[in-house]
C-alpha cells in the first residue's frame, strides 16, 4: 500500500493536474479548496436526509459532480494533463434546473426571507448552499473557469436552497421568516 503522505508539500507547494507546482494559496487551490470543502458539507448534510429518498440520491451525484468540477479546476491546462480530465457541462445545469422546478412544486411560496435552518437537514443544506456561494466567488476571483461550471454553482446554490425548504417543510413545515431588528 502506498503511502498517504509524499512531503512534497512541507514547503507550501501543490501540484496541480498536468501543471506546474504551486503555493497552497494560490487562487486555483482556494477554488477547488472551497468546492472540496462544500462536497464534505454535502457529506454532512447527507447524512441528515436519510429518510428522503430522493434528495438523498440527489446529493450522491452532486457529490460526484463536485468531483468533476474540482478535477477542472485543478487543470491549469486540460491539453498538458495525463488524461482527459471530465468537465461540467450546461446538461449538468439543465439538470439542477430541473430539480429546483420539480422541488419547487411541492413548496409553498415565499412571502419573506427566511433564516438558515428549520430543522437538522435544512440547516445542513443551508450551511451547503452557503460554501457553495464562497466556492462561486472564490471561482469568480480566479476567472479561468469554465462558464458552464460559473453557471453550475450559482444554480447549485440555488437548488441547495431549494432544498433546504423542502427538507424543512417534510420535517413538518417549519420556516423561520426573518424579522427585521
Amino acid at each position: 500500500m502506498a503511502k498517504i503522505y509524499t512531503r512534497r508539500g512541507d514547503d507550501g507547494s501543490t501540484g496541480l493536474f498536468g501543471g506546474p507546482r504551486v503555493r497552497k494559496d494560490d487562487l486555483r487551490v482556494a477554488a477547488y479548496g472551497d468546492v472540496d470543502e462544500l462536497n464534505s458539507a454535502l457529506g454532512v448534510a447527507r447524512e441528515e436526509i436519510l429518510e428522503q429518498p430522493d434528495l438523498l440520491a440527489f446529493v450522491d451525484s452532486l457529490q460526484s459532480e463536485l468531483f468533476t468540477l474540482g478535477a477542472e479546476l485543478a487543470t491549469p491546462d486540460a491539453s498538458k494533463a495525463p488524461k482527459e480530465v471530465p468537465q461540467i457541462t450546461a446538461e449538468h445545469v439543465a439538470r439542477l434546473e430541473g430539480e429546483i422546478d420539480r422541488l419547487t412544486g411541492e413548496l409553498p411560496e415565499m412571502r419573506n426571507f427566511i433564516l438558515p435552518g428549520g430543522s437538522r437537514a435544512g440547516a445542513a443544506l443551508h450551511f451547503c448552499r452557503t460554501v457553495c456561494r464562497r466556492a462561486e466567488r472564490a471561482c469568480v476571483t480566479l476567472g479561468q473557469v469554465s462558464p458552464d461550471a460559473l453557471a453550475y454553482l450559482n444554480r447549485l446554490s440555488d437548488l441547495l436552497f431549494t432544498m433546504a425548504r423542502a427538507a424543512n417543510l417534510r420535517a413538518g413545515g417549519r420556516e423561520i421568516p426573518w424579522k427585521p431588528a
